[in-house]
């Protein structure tokens, strides 16, 4: 689950440098790129349902206000994408923006007699957020539980023992990466596999640079055909765009558009087979059953919204309950494990990541979600929101869905989410509700998805490997083989298109 663009364990971010934004002086053209962007318009439509019960009133987009809150969201923007040479984490000048840009709106519309609409505004902007923030929250909770008890550690040592080739690690690595995704998270599945790559191909730079791009790739072409794969597919299929199961109707786009770049790469992987390594790692008591809890709270999720239409988060809620419930009973069964045991290591003899005899706290887990990511979701959508309800995002709507097309205008969406994270693209995309058939609805979900893969900064996928594997991914190392990942991204979408053409006549009522 993305931003690309975002929900993983927190300590993956912490210890492989997820909050680093930008590599290199590249960063500045796209900075600068971005702002172009961003003031030309290309950042889409209209405040969705608030608009049904809101009218604005007021015109201010040609207004210093207007001109004002515009400014304050690009400058705010610029401030996420060097965080890795200012070192200031990506929430806090969303959450500063998003603060001063409704606070501006607000004084207007008081000065003109009217002090509700804003309320009313803000308030559904909110709702929109925190529907996401409980399922991301409960989700990335999960995924921690496991990280602590050991699953991620036991699968990274199975594989580096099998004794594979270099070229067999690469395509191993990748389909787990793609088949992983639309479960963990496309972020937490790229992490753990390049853990896999660092260990067994600590000799070959050139297999890790590689790897890392395959991983990148797979994960995000993974996560587009899930609604648990990235943040945007949640956003979509909480909006009741999209059905749970209609997302799978991009399985065979999504594996094209990761099979077309790694069949392309398998001739640039070095030959030969890396030494087997004898490291063992046990998962602690209770990490089978805590993943068929996850198993059961996704179930829960999908019911609770496919039967009962009730909203995904509510499920995932639920499932928590699960997660705690269970880690009562681990607490209360807890027995002290004798000190001399020991667990053989990579380098001796060794004892696994954290102390085998800690007792497991299901609050130490919620500590450890990713919180300025889930911040600086709500930092964005609150700004996004603000631009919509001042009205700088319907001024772009008629061009882009109705003049320009919506085939064009969803393929856009891809390209641009490689340089502009792909949240508040796909926000200000469900924000306008255009009038899309379903294939439509999926194009845009599948493009947001697979487009950050052409740019190692494009998903924090990339992100994060680029710190995990410092020196040997690197954004001109994946900047080579973009035209390749470009081929793979016009690939897939020729696919869906052809394949679902069934789908672009399903009208789909927005909202």
């Amino acid at each position: 689950m993305a931003q690309r663009k975002c929900a993983a364990p927190g300590d993956w971010f912490h210890t492989t440098g997820i909050t680093e934004q930008k590599q290199g002086s590249y960063a500045l053209v796209y900075s600068i790129t971005t702002v172009a962007i961003l003031i030309s318009g290309l950042l889409f439509p209209a405040l969705a349902q608030a608009a049904e019960t809101v009218t604005t009133s007021i015109d201010l987009t040609t207004s210093t206000v207007g001109y004002a809150a515009l400014a304050i969201f690009v400058i705010a923007y610029l401030v996420v994408m060097s965080e890795e040479f200012t070192h200031l984490r990506k929430s806090k000048p969303v959450i500063l923006a998003a603060g001063i840009i409704w606070g501006i709106i607000a004084f207007v519309y008081a000065g003109n007699g009217d002090g509700h609409s804003v309320e009313v505004a803000v308030r559904h902007n909110l709702l929109e957020f925190s529907e996401l923030f409980l399922f991301l929250l409960a989700a990335m909770t999960y995924v921690n539980a496991m990280d602590e008890r050991q699953v991620f550690e036991a699968l990274r040592a199975w594989l580096v023992n099998r004794g594979f080739n270099y070229r067999s690690l690469f395509w191993l690595t990748g389909g787990l990466a793609f088949f992983l995704s639309p479960i963990l998270d496309n972020l937490t599945t790229a992490l753990v596999m390049c853990a896999v790559l660092l260990a067994v191909g600590k000799d070959s730079k050139q297999f890790v640079s590689l790897g890392c791009i395959n991983i990148v790739v797979a994960a995000n072409a993974g996560g587009a055909f899930s609604p648990f794969g990235d943040i945007t597919t949640l956003m979509v299929w909480q909006e009741g765009l999209v059905e749970f199961t209609a997302f799978f109707a991009l399985f065979v786009p999504s594996v094209v558009n990761f099979v077309v770049p790694a069949t392309i790469m398998h001739f640039a992987i070095p030959k030969g087979t890396p030494a087997a390594d004898d490291e063992r790692v046990v998962m602690r008591r209770g990490a089978r059953r805590i993943m068929l809890l996850f198993g059961c709270t996704i179930a829960t999720a999908v019911s609770f919204h496919n039967f009962l239409h009730l909203p995904p988060f509510l499920g995932m809620m639920t499932g928590l309950a699960y997660l705690q419930f269970f880690g009562y009973y681990l607490k209360k069964t807890h027995r002290p494990v004798n000190k001399e045991e020991h667990y053989v290591g990579a380098i001796g003899d060794v004892t696994p990541v954290g102390e085998e005899g800690q007792i497991f706290d299901i609050y130490h887990r919620l500590a450890r979600a990713e919180w300025d990511t889930l911040l600086f979701f709500y930092g964005v959508v609150l700004c996004v929101g603000g631009l919509g309800f001042i009205g700088y995002l319907a001024l772009v709507s008629e061009a882009m869905y109705i003049d320009m097309g919506p085939t064009f205008a969803n393929i856009t969406v891809g390209v641009l989410s490689a340089i502009v994270d792909n949240i508040p693209v796909m926000f200000a995309v469900l924000s306008m509700n255009p009038d899309m058939a379903l294939g439509q609805w999926l194009l845009v979900t599948l493009t947001a998805g697979v487009g950050g893969s052409m740019l190692s900064l494009g998903s924090a996928a990339g992100v994060a490997l680029m710190g995990q594997a410092r020196g040997q991914y690197t954004f001109f190392g994946h900047l080579k083989w973009t035209p390749v990942i470009l081929l793979g991204y016009a690939a897939s979408i020729a696919v869906h298109m052809w394949i679902n053409a069934d789908t672009f006549n399903i009208p789909v009522v927005a909202g």
